[in-house]
């Protein structure tokens, strides 16, 4: 086996027990059901494991895929900043998530993690490592937010100095709607065109990233679970939504790259919520706790230095 095809197995192999590892964990905290599994094969090459969880007692609906695709020539979502592999062949690697609470006390939740790579064939492969996490809340909880973001400067520490506030300011940049000139929620880390530091460091990077994910989120879920609703409340979880479909049906690269390399439509919109809502116009009341979001929570801040 080449160095090349070693590298992607070891990339596999802690991809596919990421996914493993999230489905368990998010199955215990829901307590009542269970995850579909779905295997699928693409016509082009490869294929994945989506994992799929609907009705459950915490999460409306969750979404937890592995792909491993492969195909003649990478897609434009792919080769955007290296225009010079367009028509290079090509393996990737990914598992994404989403998850949807129905309480709306609970934030939705997206995390990413993924390894592209050129064929050998083609001569030296071109390879880079992507991902990141990021929380999306309705009624925010600034301990909630503190915890989040403590979780992902812990992921980036013993990296360098400046690899949290990089990789944050990227998502906070990334993860921005710039048609509604706020950001998708309050942000975490995000990365991408990972290679510099070398595959070990950079593989190792992705992996501290990935494994901060259950530790970042689930004491969220544990201590707003119980809280009490009632239909405001919902209701504008349902708006607020919405802004989750448009930012991942115009912006999103994983979507797009997705749909352009021919995979599982079913697999790549597993991401958008079982049920939104649109509004005309709507504002929320001045001194709500809609309200609150819209003022504090929507731009980008320095949460862990207070500005």
């Amino acid at each position: 086996m080449s160095e090349h095809l070693r590298r992607i197995e070891q990339v596999k192999t802690y991809l596919t027990g990421l996914q493993s590892r999230i489905v368990d964990a998010l199955e215990n905290i829901d307590g009542r059901a269970e995850f579909r599994t779905d295997d699928w094969n693409r016509p082009g090459g490869g294929g994945g494991k989506s994992r799929v969880l609907s009705g459950g007692a915490v999460f409306e609906q969750a979404g937890v895929g592995f792909s491993h695709v492969f195909g003649d020539a990478m897609p434009p979502s792919a080769t955007k900043t290296r225009p010079e592999l367009a028509g290079r062949s090509f393996q990737a690697l990914g598992v994404s998530l989403v998850l949807h609470p129905l309480n709306p006390y609970i934030p939705t939740t997206h995390a990413n993690f993924r390894f592209f790579s050129t064929d050998e064939k083609a001569g030296d492969p071109v390879w880079w490592f992507g991902g990141g996490f990021d929380l999306t809340p309705y009624y925010p909880f600034h301990d909630d937010v503190l915890h989040w973001h403590r979780n992902a400067k812990e992921a980036c520490d013993s990296f360098g100095d400046n690899w949290y506030q990089k990789y944050k300011k990227w998502c906070d940049e990334y993860f921005y709607l710039k048609h509604r000139n706020e950001t998708r929620g309050i942000g975490g880390l995000f990365f991408d065109d990972l290679n510099e530091p070398g595959f070990d460091r950079s593989f190792e990077f992705t992996k501290s990233v990935g494994d901060r994910f259950l530790p970042a989120y689930l004491p969220i879920v544990e201590a707003r679970k119980g809280n009490s609703y009632g239909e405001r409340e919902r209701e504008f979880q349902l708006y607020r939504r919405g802004r989750y479909v448009e930012f991942n049906l115009i912006y999103d690269r994983g979507t797009l790259f997705g749909l352009q390399s021919g995979g599982r439509t079913e697999s790549i919109l597993m991401s958008l919520p079982p049920r939104v809502r649109w509004e005309y116009d709507w504002r929320p009341e001045p001194g709500s706790a809609e309200a609150l979001l819209y003022e504090n929570y929507l731009r980008p801040r320095d949460w862990l230095s207070g500005t």
